[in-house]
């Protein structure tokens, strides 16, 4: 009886997981469709229990494109096309005011969670994070 708990507790523990995994990939663009189906069977192997947690990280970075730099040029007309002041795009982006001048001046590159932010506002707009 104990073992069918853990059990249980395994499947709802990989469920919520598949659940999470499956919300995250609503935004993701694979390299190719070929990457695609890697990354789905991956995903599954996970799901059951058959590979680690960093092991599909591996596949998340090897799969999925990478996200492009945006220079200072490319931010501040972003901004602009959103009809945006510095401290409300910064609000959106959970960042400050003095970092989006700074990014749009070209003093600073945005990086990792902030460029993806970026990303997803140029492709979907600035609503989509709000």
């Amino acid at each position: 009886m104990r073992k069918q708990n853990l059990m249980t507790k395994k499947m709802t523990k990989n469920t919520k997981t598949r659940k999470n995994l499956e919300e995250a990939e609503a935004g993701l663009q694979y390299r190719s469709p070929i990457m695609a189906a890697i990354h789905e069977a991956a995903e599954d192997l996970y799901s059951v229990g058959a590979i680690n947690r960093r092991t599909m990280r591996e596949f998340d970075k090897s799969c999925l494109t990478p996200v492009q730099p945006l220079d200072a040029d490319a931010i501040r007309s972003l901004r602009l096309r959103e009809g945006a002041s510095q401290s409300v795009f910064a609000r959106y982006l959970n960042v400050t005011t003095s970092l989006v001048s700074q990014w749009e001046r070209g003093k600073k590159k945005p990086q990792g969670a902030s460029l993806k932010l970026l990303q997803l506002v140029a492709k979907k707009g600035l609503d989509f994070v709000a």
